[in-house]
């Protein structure tokens, strides 16, 4: 597995002294932390998880440590969590972005490597509960309790990312949607165009055919007789 591409180290120290009332930094700590592990790298589903895997354990390894009277290791999970959230939400709107530049361009979502796209973007949540459940499956003791609390709490109320990454999927669909009924107007309005262009040519070719037709007909002179 690829290295990961934060300081791994620093955040496990900052979980390991950290007290309950560094919430929002410990949140901002994880989130610089998922995006560093995911720049430079291809967004795709398995660069996630491997970044969520590396992330969760540095946090988890630093709460471990700090198991002192009086702090709260479900609140520090609670943080990173939060944290992780954060940072896939900014991977949503990146993919929601890219994605509705290429459907503002005429792209088919309906495509292959787009319509895999659109639906990895739908397992981001999926991907950030597997994390979190493997981390609380290989601790034992009071980590084991608080990681199973903050996965059944994710469990029960999502992730902002999910419902993101939802909306996100409806967005583009109705854009798409959109762009097709805009080229299918340009299109009917292009055939209208060409069909009563053609009306018009055929009607000067019969306009043209009739004075032929009369110039044919009209009565010889006849020659007097001398």
């Amino acid at each position: 597995m690829a290295k990961p591409m934060f300081d791994a180290e620093a955040l496990i120290s900052m979980f390991e002294t950290a007290t309950s009332r560094q919430g929002a930094q410990l949140k901002k700590a994880v989130s610089d932390a998922t995006m560093a592990s995911l720049q430079g790298r291809e967004l795709t589903l398995k660069n996630i998880r491997a970044a969520l895997k590396a992330v969760t354990e540095a946090a988890g390894t630093g709460a471990a440590k700090n198991l002192t009277a009086g702090i709260d290791a479900e609140a520090l999970l609670d943080q990173a969590v939060a944290g992780m959230d954060d940072a896939l939400l900014k991977a949503v709107e990146a993919n929601r972005v890219a994605l509705g530049q290429l459907v503002s361009q005429g792209a088919d979502l309906r495509e292959k490597h787009l319509k895999k796209a659109l639906e990895d973007l739908d397992k981001f949540e999926d991907t950030m509960f597997a994390a979190v459940k493997k981390a609380a499956a290989g601790v034992e003791g009071p980590m084991a309790g608080a990681w199973t609390q903050v996965l059944e709490k994710m469990q029960a109320g999502g992730t902002l990312s999910g419902a993101k990454a939802s909306s996100a999927a409806e967005q583009l669909a109705e854009q798409m949607h959109g762009a097709m009924r805009s080229s299918r107007a340009a299109s009917m309005r292009a055939a209208q165009a060409l069909a009563e262009s053609y009306t018009a040519m055929v009607s000067g070719v019969l306009l043209g055919m009739s004075d032929a037709l009369q110039a044919g007909a009209a009565p010889k002179k006849t020659t007097a007789r001398k």
